[in-house]
């Protein structure tokens, strides 16, 4: 995930979507939806690692 991820311990949706190479909005209405892993402090979006590599995890498609 690069040097941005091995020095934070929470990112905003914007940091977030670019690590994981989506949009930003993808990221707040999943998480609005509760559909991925994430952390509300007060009205505050963060993700952690763990969210970001469980989201990446979810994700894979096994080749067919």
């Amino acid at each position: 995930m690069g040097d941005i991820a091995e020095s934070k311990l929470l990112y905003t949706p914007n940091e977030a979507a670019v690590l994981l190479g989506v949009k930003p909005s993808w990221l707040r209405r999943k998480a609005a939806a509760r559909a991925i892993p994430c952390t509300f402090l007060g009205k505050h979006l963060r993700f952690s690692r763990g969210d970001l590599e469980a989201i990446a995890v979810a994700g894979h498609r096994p080749a067919t």
